[in-house]
């Protein structure tokens, strides 16, 4: 655990705490600042100027990133007959409604979760199981569809889903630490932009208050976030 410590103050160096950056100045001391024996991951966190206790301001949505995640996601669909088959065909890891009650037992060996519509009766069950976890399957987000094969596809290549927090923030990883800052840079926009339209009518004021990168095992170092209030 010292190391840790001596590696984490060591990368705290390489920024200044008290200052803002621009997007590609900051994503580039995330890199330099890396310095763990893996491929760590680069995580955005933006507070928002919501009040998530309000139905009206609830922040969510959905962004295939131009460049993926850089993670192998294990994707489980839920489905029967031929939809079945073309969740497997497209890449699902699991298929089939006997999941349902392998969930229920306490297996939980997924990423992301698919649905087909008329599966939902079964499926809402595991509602207090995964909707904690951020897993069950929504209309909303496209995880509940019959184009269910279309769902996998996107997942296994890099679709996020967000959310905003009970305390207003919103974080996504948009990346690793080996992708080459052009690529990272434009994963960071086309997530930025999704939170940006998914402002709710009812958000007053700024609603970008803050924005900072990291990764896995560094500093977050703070992004400029009038960059945004302009477009919100």
């Amino acid at each position: 655990m010292p190391r840790q410590g001596k590696r984490y103050r060591a990368a705290a160096e390489l920024r200044d705490n008290t200052r803002y950056y621009e997007v590609q100045d900051a994503l580039r001391i995330v890199k330099e600042a890396a310095s763990a024996k893996f491929d760590e991951t680069i995580d955005v966190a933006v507070r928002l100027n919501v009040d998530p206790r309000h139905a009206d301001q609830i922040v969510r949505g959905t962004i295939n990133l131009p460049h993926g995640t850089g993670k192998t996601v294990r994707v489980l669909a839920i489905a029967e007959g031929e939809k079945a088959r073309a969740a497997e065909e497209a890449g699902a890891d699991y298929v089939g409604t006997e999941y349902i009650e392998k969930i229920q037992q306490g297996w939980l060996e997924f990423d992301a979760v698919v649905a087909t519509p008329d599966t939902m009766r079964e499926v809402g069950k595991l509602g207090r199981i995964l909707g904690p976890r951020g897993l069950m399957p929504t209309p909303k987000a496209g995880t509940v569809t019959m184009e269910i094969d279309r769902a996998v596809r996107e997942l296994k290549a890099g679709r996020i889903e967000f959310r905003v927090d009970r305390t207003g923030n919103v974080h996504a990883p948009i990346g690793r630490v080996s992708f080459e800052l052009d690529k990272l840079m434009e994963n960071f926009r086309g997530f930025m932009d999704a939170v940006l339209r998914a402002r709710p009518a009812a958000a007053k004021g700024g609603y970008v208050r803050s924005v900072t990168v990291s990764s896995t095992m560094g500093p977050g170092v703070k992004i400029e976030p009038s960059l945004f209030r302009k477009s919100a």
